[in-house]
């Protein structure tokens, strides 16, 4: 049996080395990496800025503290947070966002198909769940400091079920998470009251919930599509 040559041996060794030091560079390498957002480069991400200009506040934000601006049609409105808008979170594989829900409001069916969403309840009572590629339906009353996780890629909503204005923040594992919206994909405006009307009869058809029960006061005329 012909023995393998020296060659072959070298290229060998050549392509593991080289293999050891991709996957050692598969993470950052640098210590941060502040969005540069005075360039503009078609890069999976955004380049960064000068090591020797990066200051603090590129790491903090009050882009969240305040409520958002409560769109009067659907009394809720999503403000997501990624790293074009908070130059720190660059290349960090993260994004944030603030929710406020009006009474009576809900965020319609969608999903991130780049991240999983991390969803934590600041203020007021909130239904919040996903629904599984089983068409398992996956829901809890979600009180201040409680959490739910929405995996990567599956359909999730939410629904303000108290009597207050709901405030809830959510990080996600993505640059860039991205959403897809049922509602905004497949109904037109004038559609989206029977679309919500459909979705709720849905929710309590494979409600795991036993005694599931919207607050008197929770008609839902309104909602937010994203």
């Amino acid at each position: 049996m012909n023995k393998p040559s020296s060659s072959l041996i070298f290229l060998l060794l050549v392509f593991f080395s080289c293999l050891g030091i991709a996957v050692a560079d598969s993470h950052n390498v640098f210590d941060s990496c502040p969005t540069a957002t005075d360039r503009i480069d078609f890069v999976n991400g955004f380049p960064c800025k000068n090591p020797t200009v990066v200051r603090t506040d590129d790491f903090t934000s009050a882009k969240l503290t305040g409520p958002v601006n409560t769109d009067d049609r659907f009394s809720s409105l999503v403000k997501v947070v990624t790293a074009a808008d908070f130059p720190g979170l660059n290349s960090l594989g993260l994004s944030i966002s603030r929710t406020d829900l009006g009474t009576d409001a809900i965020v319609s069916p969608h999903s991130h198909p780049r991240a999983t969403e991390m969803f934590f309840v600041n203020q007021g009572i909130v239904l919040a769940g996903f629904i599984d590629t089983k068409n398992r339906l996956f829901q809890e009353f979600l009180k201040p400091g409680d959490v739910i996780v929405f995996p990567k890629g599956l359909l999730h909503f939410c629904l303000n079920s108290g009597y207050e204005t709901a405030t809830i923040f959510s990080v996600y594992n993505s640059q860039n998470p991205g959403v897809v919206n049922v509602n905004g994909a497949m109904f037109e405006p004038a559609d989206s009251s029977h679309f919500i009307d459909m979705f709720l009869d849905k929710l309590k058809a494979l409600s795991s919930l036993p005694n599931l029960k919207f607050n008197p006061n929770v008609t839902l005329p309104r909602y937010i599509s994203l």
